[in-house]
């Protein structure tokens, strides 16, 4: 089943409004999930203050970066959602402008249907039924100028209705229209602000990086620093997995019920008609570990997800990898400082394109010693996959996310010394080798 939260974490930007409805029917339902994800996002929230604790309990040089690392991520995360509201409002005002277009053009074609209606009016007159009669013409056509006449008015004052409210609703584009306008030069004002910000905090970061390099580096060297940090992930995975399927479990029990009832009621009726037809249960085979085997040679990684449906696990062998770049890293594989790759490392130039690799849902994302920038999506049925050392953050937990959508940018965070996406992925908490399942070619 796969797993559903609906929150944001904290210290988030405003994203753009969506437009939700929902029937009266369903508010009961939708109640009850909201109580159960307020006390998921309670959780996840605690785990998330606990590991900052954790860090802070033990110096790390790459830590004097955090901050800085965190407020560049929350800005671009901030533009990105300004510029998605900028496009949107662009589009609006485009669309208004159409509509505007449309609705010129058809109080056009009214004003000249009331021109000729008024025109023939003038050319037939205004006569007085009772003049007409005394007058001493002919009936018949008498009654046939005066229903003309009325058909003509009655015409006129329709036409009238109608072009008043063709008025009605360019006022009405037109105060929109405006109302949007302000609302757009007020989003890009507050771009230019944040990219006023980002770029001093960019400053700041290359300022202070310089500073300490050396001794992130030699950190970076020392003998079980890597293990730790491997370890604080795992720990990390194994505290979020058994999170999700607390939530899982508790979303299941009303299903697995009602199942219950079913096949109940499904069996007394085979008994009545057949006897007993005996147990039908099927078991799952235990999932085999999958052998490391180390790889030295580097690949180019030349395509990025799209789009799928289905489960993860039957996307296996068509899936592919989050960022164009170099696979450097390889799982297995060993790694300077100690231990083996658990997952991959792709060079990439800072900025690019992190995509997800399928559908799924944002558990984590926050900074983490080691991996820097670090978001982790939840493709249900106990697999995660793992996005380390970003520049920004793009999605927010409990954010949904689909195949090849882009949930953040490249960089370095964390004190790595190359621009590059590290790539994980996991089932029910253990590593997996990525190029089994995504394929290079």
């Amino acid at each position: 089943m796969a797993t559903m939260l609906a929150f944001s974490g904290p210290g988030s930007a405003r994203p753009a409004a969506e437009k939700r409805t929902a029937s009266p029917v369903a508010a009961p339902e939708i109640a009850e999930k909201q109580a159960d994800l307020g006390e998921l996002r309670s959780r996840i929230e605690g785990l998330r203050k606990e590991l900052s604790t954790s860090e802070e309990n033990k110096a790390d040089a790459a830590d004097r970066l955090r901050e800085s690392e965190r407020k560049i991520s929350l800005l671009q995360r901030e533009l990105h959602d300004l510029t998605e509201s900028r496009s949107q409002l662009q589009r609006k005002l485009k669309n208004l402008e159409q509509q505007s277009q449309e609705l010129g053009a058809t109080l056009g074609q009214q004003q000249a249907q009331l021109e000729k209606l008024l025109y023939k009016q003038y050319l037939r007159g205004t006569p007085d039924s009772l003049q007409l009669l005394l007058n001493g013409d002919d009936p018949n056509q008498m009654a046939r100028d005066l229903h003309y006449l009325s058909a003509i008015a009655l015409s006129r004052a329709e036409l009238m209705g109608e072009i008043n409210a063709t008025l009605d609703r360019k006022k009405v584009l037109a105060a929109d229209a405006k109302a949007r306008a302000a609302e757009l030069a007020d989003v890009e004002a507050e771009q230019q602000k944040r990219h006023a910000e980002l770029q001093k905090q960019r400053e700041e970061r290359k300022a202070l990086y310089a500073q300490i390099s050396s001794k992130v580096n030699a950190q970076r060297k020392e003998i079980g620093n890597l293990q730790q940090n491997e370890k604080r992930l795992s720990n990390l995975i194994d505290r979020l997995s058994r999170i999700l399927a607390a939530q899982a479990a508790q979303a299941a029990k009303a299903a697995k019920a009602a199942e219950a009832a079913r096949q109940a009621a499904q069996q007394q009726k085979e008994k009545t008609l057949a006897g007993n037809t005996g147990d039908r249960g099927e078991t799952r085979p235990p999932i085999a570990t999958e052998p490391s085997r180390p790889r030295q040679v580097e690949s180019e990684n030349r395509y990025e997800p799209v789009a799928s449906n289905g489960s993860f696990a039957r996307q296996r062998g068509s899936l592919r990898l989050p960022v164009r770049g170099t696979v450097s890293g390889r799982f297995g594989a060993p790694r300077d400082g100690g231990g083996t790759w658990r997952g991959l490392f792709i060079r990439a130039g800072s900025g690019s394109e992190v995509k997800a690799i399928a559908n799924g849902r944002v558990v984590f994302s926050e900074w983490m010693r080691g991996f820097g920038n670090l978001l982790i999506v939840d493709h249900g049925d106990a697999y995660l996959s793992i996005y380390g050392n970003n520049d920004s953050l793009l999605k927010q937990v409990g954010q949904s996310v689909k195949g090849g959508e882009t949930v953040a940018t490249v960089g370095n965070s964390g004190g790595n010394p190359e621009s590059g996406l590290y790539f994980e992925l996991r089932h029910q908490g253990q590593p997996i080798d990525p190029l089994k399942w995504a394929s290079l070619k």
